[in-house]
């Protein structure tokens, strides 16, 4: 079943399976942001659990710390086609503004790449602290958008191991977004990866690996050199775009 016709409500993000009848406790925070919505109990709301459930509800219950909502109907919204975005690992605030901007862009998974410019960089986004910091904040831009699918996150990882791990097992197109490319719109992928390489540029090396032995397209989004954050909107947001047009 797909149904996303209901009027513009507030979402909030719920783990786990949604299901009519049912009762979920909110996560943990939750409740304060239900206050600053200022509904009140019996008000309709909405819920994603970033699997493909989009569900509404009405508020039940809603104490200082808790909020627990009784689930009227659940919706299921087909995963859109894959979209991967492997972004370099670096400056830490910059890269949490970006998994924000493809949390709402609904791409598929995201995948930090530890380049040779990464290393320079500080305080760069790295460990499993700043995982949990990812993940939080695109499920702020999941509740903000109101999508059904979370992004998978990916550990970082060497180039190397990136590449090597990274191969598609479908016809999807990978893409370097590289300004010696053809243009990105030219395409017409049926999935696709997109790569955003590091502050300053791929060295030599890294950018013969990626094109010449893995075989990733070089890609153009225009004329001037963006910031990585930058690319990887532009570029998912290009892609997106055309696939859902594919």
């Amino acid at each position: 079943m797909e149904r996303r016709d209901r009027a513009s409500v507030a979402t909030f993000f719920a783990e786990g399976t949604l299901t009519p009848g049912a009762t979920v406790e909110l996560p943990e925070g939750a409740a304060q942001h239900v206050r600053v919505r200022r509904l009140a109990i019996g008000d309709v709301l909405q819920l994603t659990n970033g699997q493909g459930s989009i569900a509404h509800g009405r508020l039940a219950r809603l104490t200082k710390g808790t909020a627990a909502v009784d689930v009227e109907d659940v919706a299921s919204v087909v995963r859109p086609p894959a979209l991967r975005v492997f972004v370099p690992v670096a400056d830490r605030e910059r890269m949490l503004w970006l998994a924000e901007k493809i949390a709402e862009l609904a791409v598929s998974s995201w995948h930090p790449v530890s380049f040779r410019r990464s290393a320079s960089v500080s305080p760069r986004g790295e460990g499993e602290a700043f995982r949990r910091k990812v993940r939080a904040r695109m499920i702020g831009a999941l509740e903000q958008s109101g999508g059904a699918w979370l992004p998978e996150i990916g550990d970082e990882l060497p180039l190397d191991a990136t590449l090597a791990g990274g191969r598609r097992s479908d016809a999807g197109e990978q893409f370097l977004m590289d300004r010696e490319g053809a243009r990105l719109t030219s395409y017409r992928p049926a999935a696709a990866d997109a790569m955003i390489g590091p502050e300053g540029g791929l060295e030599s090396a890294e950018r013969a690996l990626i094109v010449e032995e893995y075989h990733w397209v070089p890609a153009s989004l225009g004329e001037t050199t963006l910031r990585f954050e930058t690319a990887g909107i532009v570029a998912a947001g290009i892609l997106r775009s055309l696939l859902g047009n594919a």
